[in-house]
Order: structure tokens, then sequence, then C-alpha cells
């Protein structure tokens, strides 16, 4: 069984070091030219103090102590005696072998070769020593080398005349010239080296890229060979090394991303940035089902640096919205959610067909592609539910609805009491109260279709991000993110855009001018900016995150000083419950989201969309509006329990819902919405509070409990508790006792 190699050593800027004493010293030689960072690691390995462009002699004076290291000394032995001895010989017997090819008997050659290389060596060192560790390396060799040349020239000149003075004048002239050639060329050699080799480095790549082509996938890779490995100093694009690298990747995962890591710091990153954009490419285009393009976002990473990166977040937004939308628990609403998706698609295949971006036609079959999958997916929905004959339940649990869902209706009272505060030239902010799953957070999604199109809604979701920055400047720019994307989706506004940079210095002051360029953008237009969840941006204030003062005195000037601007907030807590609230925003005005009038609850259970195929007796309409009190949310809960249930039915009598259906759809419906009366129970009453509630429950369907039997609690917090049940509308008031408002909230307490 043969070992994988370790892949991170061989594509490594710290590479171990060949143990023979010449090879090793060869080694270095190879570092010092083509691989720098190699060599400064190996002295760090060395010894933390060893620095490249340090003298070796300062540091021995100044660290003494690193002399008892034995690698040092291997260093030493390496660098300043085996490496100049070894390319003198080497150079004075291609020096040698030179001056034989044109003459010169071996007896008159050889005696050149001694001096030239006892002259090398000692006047290496020498330099060396003087210099810094990796100039006297370098300069050491280079001397050494000008001398073994020097040493030739000499003595070919001189061959012919008597040895003596004529031999030192030529064998200084020439070694003169020699060094004055080394030290110009060794000065530029990495400006030109590149360019003079680079015909020979396409050939060499070529060459390499179809080897490795007709290797079989379990030989070693050839990729190590390339010269973006083994040469630092290549700043020409290596043409083709895209190509061999994905090859690598899709034949050896792991040596292909260890070279990745290696090319990422070096002049050879652009091949890393293009195969991500073609492994990006290939796995959007692996994607043969809606749930796999559902999936995708979570393996989709987008970096603002990359020249791919609007098409990227077009793709992970459809991912995002295809992954919502099959969270939908009907037929009926994965349709009603995909089908904008598919909207959004053709308008990227056409914004793809028309850019001038050089990667559009890599991205623009894969956006057809996923155009036609969830469209096959949306017309399978549909002759699914044709062929079962089932109910198509559009009823949404647990999430707001948005400007897409048909169903949201009604709140035509709350959109009119709006609209007249709005116009009231006090400029009154305002505050919109409601208990928990009231529907205020759809309302504000869909307050755009009851409020005059010169009224521009920013819904601004202080849940999200804004509370979640980790300082004002986060918080600023994350606001106004929200702010400009609500104007596009719901008013097709384009407001300016605001960047995180801009914001960095003095964000408060850039962030009010960016507010002088919206109002420009406005012209006679209103902005409403609506800030939902209050609560949440009220805790981060509480905890430090963010200054008091700051976030919560722009929102006063922003009330007081910008007549174009109305601020709605909403929350299910009273500004009497939050202080800080109160004494900046003066005299706000409350609007308050309660259940639904009759007949809009009435129309939520008869008929929530057009052509809807479930019929009601008179009875089952009845016992919802008694269970539900025309609660919204419990509505909704209760109506989607009862489809799922006639969906099990027989065909015969699935489309007419009996009281019998409601009644034996309550207890899935109150299993299916536990985490809104456990919220109610753990988030919005005290102890006192759940005890009264328990007890009053306890009575059964329509008791009214005295208020003398009530009080038997502990009077001082049963006061409070009671008022706070009230204001939360869990109980009312009846004559001279107490029930609960809901039947389904109490039947969930008298259960647990």
């Amino acid at each position: 069984m043969t070992t994988q190699p370790d892949y991170s050593k061989i594509y490594s800027h710290t590479p171990e070091q060949h143990p023979n004493l010449i090879l090793g010293s060869l080694q270095l030689l190879f570092w010092m030219f083509f691989l720098p960072k190699a060599f400064k690691n190996h002295l760090k390995r060395i010894h933390p103090v060893l620095e490249t462009d340090t003298s070796l002699i300062t540091v021995l004076r100044r660290e003494s102590h690193i002399l008892k290291k034995p690698s040092l000394w291997k260093f030493i032995l390496q660098s300043f005696f085996i490496l100049p001895i070894s390319l003198s010989v080497l150079g004075r017997t291609v020096v040698i072998l030179f001056l034989m090819a044109f003459g010169m008997p071996l007896q008159q050659a050889i005696p050149l070769f001694l001096p030239g290389v006892t002259f090398g060596v000692a006047y290496g060192v020498a330099y060396g020593m003087a210099r810094s560790v990796a100039g006297g390396v370098s300069y050491g060799v280079a001397y050494g080398v000008a001398g073994g040349v020097a040493g030739g020239v000499a003595g070919g000149v001189a061959g012919g005349v008597a040895r003596g003075v004529a031999y030192g004048v030529v064998y200084a002239v020439a070694y003169a010239v020699a060094r004055s050639v080394a030290r110009g060329l060794g000065s530029m050699i990495h400006s030109w080296r590149s360019l003079v080799f680079h015909p020979l480095l396409i050939t060499w790549n070529f060459l390499l890229y179809r080897f490795e082509q007709r290797r079989s996938s379990n030989q070693p890779s050839l990729l190590r060979f390339h010269p973006a490995f083994w040469d630092e100093w290549l700043y020409i694009p290596c043409q083709g090394l895209d190509k061999h690298l994905l090859l690598v990747i899709e034949r050896n995962r792991e040596e292909g991303q260890a070279a990745i890591d290696y090319l990422t710091t070096t002049r050879q990153r652009w091949a890393v940035q293009e195969v991500q954009i073609e492994l990006d490419a290939r796995m959007l285009e692996a994607c043969k089902r809606v749930n796999e393009i559902a999936e995708i976002t979570s393996h989709l990473e987008v970096s603002s640096e990359s020249p791919i990166d609007s098409i990227l977040n077009n793709f992970q937004r459809i991912s995002e919205d295809t992954k919502a939308a099959l969270k939908q628990t009907s037929n009926y609403n994965q349709r009603l959610v995909l089908k904008p998706i598919c909207e959004k698609l053709e308008a990227q295949i056409q914004g793809l067909y028309r850019s001038n971006n050089k990667y559009a036609p890599r991205f623009l079959p894969i956006a057809t592609k996923w155009h036609d999958i969830i469209s096959k997916h949306i017309e399978q929905l549909a002759k699914e539910t044709e062929l079962r004959q089932e109910i198509e339940s559009p009823y949404i649990i647990g999430v707001p609805l948005t400007l897409e869902q048909q169903i949201f209706t009604g709140r035509d009272d709350i959109g009119t009491r709006i609209e007249q505060l709005l116009l009231d030239r006090r400029r009154p902010p305002l505050l919109l109260y409601g208990q928990r799953r009231m529907g205020k957070t759809s309302l504000l999604n869909n307050l755009g279709k009851l409020l005059p199109n010169s009224i521009i809604p920013m819904f601004v979701d202080l849940q999200g991000a804004p509370s979640s920055a980790k300082d004002s400047t986060g918080f600023l720019f994350n606001l106004a993110k929200q702010m400009i994307s609500s104007a596009k989706r719901q008013s097709a506004l384009t407001l300016p855009p605001l960047t995180r940079e801009t914001l960095e210095n003095d964000s408060f002051t850039n962030f009010d001018q960016w507010l002088d360029k919206v109002e420009e953008t406005l012209e006679q237009n209103t902005a409403l900016l609506m800030l939902d969840e209050f609560e949440v941006l009220d805790k981060a204030i509480s905890k430090g995150r963010f200054d008091e003062e700051d976030i919560l005195g722009m929102l006063r000037h922003l009330i007081q000083h910008r007549p174009k601007f109305k601020v709605l907030i909403s929350g299910s807590h009273t500004i009497e419950e939050y202080q800080r609230w109160a004494s900046y925003l003066i005299n706000v005005q409350v609007v308050k989201v309660s259940y639904l009038l009759e007949h809009e609850a009435r129309k939520l259970i008869e008929h929530p969309i057009e052509d809807f195929k479930l019929r009601y007796e008179p009875d089952a309409v009845e016992r919802i509006l008694q269970l539900t009190r025309c609660h919204p949310f419990l509505v909704q809960l209760l109506c989607s329990e009862l489809v799922a249930l006639k969906n099990e039915q027989d065909p015969s009598i699935r489309r007419l819902a009996t009281l019998a259906d409601v009644e034996a759809a309550i207890p899935q419906a109150l299993s299916t919405g536990s985490f809104f009366f456990a919220d109610i129970q753990n988030n919005h009453i005290d102890a006192t509070g759940l005890e009264i509630l328990r007890a009053i429950a306890a009575q059964g369907e329509e008791a009214i409990v005295e208020k003398t039997l009530v009080l038997e609690f502990q009077e001082q917090k049963n006061h409070s508790a009671i008022v706070l049940l009230l204001q939360r509308e869990l109980i009312e008031q009846v004559d001279d006792g107490y029930r609960f408002g809901v039947e389904l909230i109490r039947r969930w307490f008298e259960n647990h």
C-alpha cells in the first residue's frame, strides 16, 4: 500500500534541505536565486535572529550563543566553503574545456586551474563574511566564478608570452572586467532573466502539460516541476498554468489545494482566481434538481475582489430564495415563491447576454439551465396537485407575508390611519404596536399596497444585520443597505449607494450627507422609514454595543429636521416599557395592530386566494372564528392544519369542511403552533401572570373567573401582572371578572 505524499511540504515556502552536504549547498544556491522565501525561512529555521540582509559577523558578535547550534556551522561550511569550492571547480573545468576547444594544450590549461580555485575560494569567503548573509553567499559565488573566467581569459591571452608581469596585468584587467560585469548583471538579473528565457519556459510548460495529460491519475503529478513553483521571480503570467492546475485538481484534490495555497502568495496568483472561477462555474453547472440549487448557497463563497462577484451574488440570492421556497409546506406556496425566482433568472439571462464581462458567456448557459430546472419543478408541482386532487394550502405559518403572497388581507383601516398621521404637519413618529404574530411585519411588508404612491416605504428589520453590527458604523451601513433594498423592491426607486468605507471616518456625518442625497432622489415623494422589532435595538444599546445618544439622537434629528422623512417603529412593547425611546420620540402616535375584522377573517378562511378549492359548512366557519377570535396567525394555523387533514380524506368528501373537521384539526394546530404559545409563556408574561393564566384556563371554554378569585394570589404582584395580561390581550375583563381572549391560547395553557 503506497502512502500519500505530504503535498504541503512539496508546495511550500519552507522546504526541507537535502541531507547531503554538497547537494544541500547547491540547494542553498538554488533557493537564493530562485526561491528567496525558502532561503529566508531556512535561515529562520537555523535561528530567528538570522536575516538575509544582516551581516553574519555582526550577528555573531551580538548573538554569540548561536555558535553552539550545529545547524549554523553546517550553514557556514556549506555556504562559505563547500559551495564556493564546488562552483569554482565547476567553473574552472568549464573554462579549461573551453580553452582546450580553441586549441590550448591540456598541459597549459591545467596550471590555470589550481590558482583560480584558491583565489576564488579565499575571495568568496572573505567578501561574504564582510557582507550580509545572503549577499555573502551570492557575491562570494559570483566573484569566485568571475575569478575562474578571468583566470581562463588571462591564461589564454598570456599563454604565448612570458609569464610574470604580463600574466599579472592581464589577469587583473580581466578579473576587474569580469567583476564589474557580474555586479552589473547581478543587480538586474531577475528583471531580464524571465524575459530572456520566457520562450523556453513556454515550451517547457507546454510539454509538461502534455505529458501530464498522458499520465494516469494514479501516477505522481508533474505540476511541481512547473516554474511557478520553483521561480519566485517569474513575473510574466505562465499561460496554461490554470489548465494544468485544474487537471491536477480533477485527479487529486488534496494536491491541487496545496498548489493553490502556494500560488496564492506568488506572482502567479492570477491562475488561482481563474481556477476558482471555473470551479464555481462547474459547481453551479452540476445542479440538476431544484433541491441542489437550494443547497448550493452553503458551498458558494463570494469575494468582493472577484471579477464575477456580481454574477455569483445573483446565483447566491437565487439559491437562497429557492431554499426558502422549498421550506413552504404546501405545493401552492412553493409555486408562489418559485415563480418570482424564474423571473429573476430571466432578468439575469438577459443581463449576461448583454454584459461585456469576459466571464458572462461561461455563466449564461448555467443561468438558462437553472431557469429550466425551476420551471419544470413548478410544472411538476402543479401536475402532482391535480393528479392527487389535493387542496392547495396558501397559508403561511411562522414567517411574515411578503409582497408576492396573495393571502395578505384586510388592514385597510390601519393603512388609512397611518396615511392620516403621515399627513400631519407636526410629523409625529409612529409606533405600530401589537401582540407577537399579530401580523405587524406582514403589514409593513405590504404597506405599500395601502398607501399612496407618493409615500416610499423603506422597511428595515432591526432583528437582522443592523442590530447585530459590532459598532455604529456597521449599524448605519446595514440600515442604509436595507433602506436601499426596500425602496427598490416596493417602489422601484433607486437610492444612491453608501459604502462601508465612506462611513469609516466620522460615520454619522457621512450618513447625514447620504440622507441629503436620498432627499434629492425622493423629489416630491415622502420616505416612510419603518423600523421593525425595535426591542432588539434596545437590547443592543443596553449591552453597550451602540451609544444611546448617537443612535436615538440621530433618529430624533431625522424626525425633527428632515420633513421628507417619516419614522415608524414597530414592536410588541409600548414606549412606556422602554423609557429611553420615549425621551427621544416625543409625541409618538400609537397605531395598534390587533385582531382582524370579522369580514376580513371570513375572507381569509373561505377565499384566501382565487379558485380556492375548499368549501365550508357555516358552522365550521363560525367555529374557527370562535376558536381564534380572528387572530391572523391562529386563523392561518388552524386553516392550514384543516387543509392538511382534508387532503388525507377520500376525494369524495375532501373539498367540504365540516364542524367535526375543525374540531379534529385543533390538536395538531396546538402542536404545530407550540413555538407561538411557548413564546407567550417564556417571553411575554412573568411567573405570576403564568399562574393566573393557568388558573383561568382550568375553568374551561368561555369561563369567566371573578376578580375576587383572581386576587387571592399575592395582591401587589397580581395587580401589575393583570395589567400586563390585559395589555398583551391574553385576557379580557368581562363585567366583574376575567376570561381568556382567545380559546386556542386557553387550550394550550390548559394542557401545559
